[in-house]
C-alpha cells in the first residue's frame, strides 16, 4: 500500500508541475508589452486581465501552500471557480443563455489544458518514467 501512496504523490506532483508550467506560460504571453496599448474598457482586454488576475492568484495560493499541499490546493480551485461562475451566470438573463456560455468556456479551458499536456508529452525526447495516462 505504501507504494500506491508514493505513486499517487508522484503523479500529483507531476500534475501540479504541469499546471505551473502551463499557468506561467499563459501569464507571460508573447507581445505582453503591447497589452497596455489596448483600450482598458475593451471587453476582451477586461476578460483577459480578469483571467490573468485569477490565474495569478491560483498560482500564488498553490505556491504558498506547503509542498505536500500544492496538489490539494489545485484540486479545490476549480470547485470555487465553478461555484462563482454559477453564481454570476445565475444573475444573467436567460435569453443570453448563460449556462451554455459557462459550459463552452469550461470546455475551452479543459481543451487548452489537454493541448498543453499533449505538447509537453510530445515536445521533448525524454521519458518521465511514471504511469499516468491521458
Amino acid at each position: 500500500m505504501c507504494g500506491d501512496d508514493e505513486d499517487a504523490g508522484e503523479l500529483e506532483g507531476f500534475l501540479y508541475s504541469q499546471f505551473l508550467a502551463h499557468a506561467r506560460a499563459l501569464l507571460e504571453p508573447p507581445g505582453h508589452a503591447n497589452a497596455d496599448t489596448k483600450a482598458p474598457d475593451d471587453p476582451i482586454t477586461y476578460m483577459d486581465k480578469l483571467f490573468s488576475d485569477a490565474l495569478s492568484r491560483c498560482v500564488r495560493d498553490g505556491e504558498e501552500a506547503g509542498a505536500d499541499k500544492h496538489y490539494l490546493r489545485l484540486a479545490s480551485q476549480p470547485l470555487v471557480f465553478a461555484r462563482l461562475a454559477g453564481l454570476l451566470a445565475g444573475h444573467l438573463a436567460l435569453d443570453q443563455d448563460p449556462l451554455r456560455k459557462v459550459i463552452e468556456a469550461l470546455m475551452q479551458g479543459y481543451a487548452e489544458a489537454a493541448q498543453a499536456d499533449h505538447e509537453h508529452d510530445h515536445g521533448h525526447d525524454h521519458d518521465h518514467e511514471h504511469g499516468h495516462h491521458h
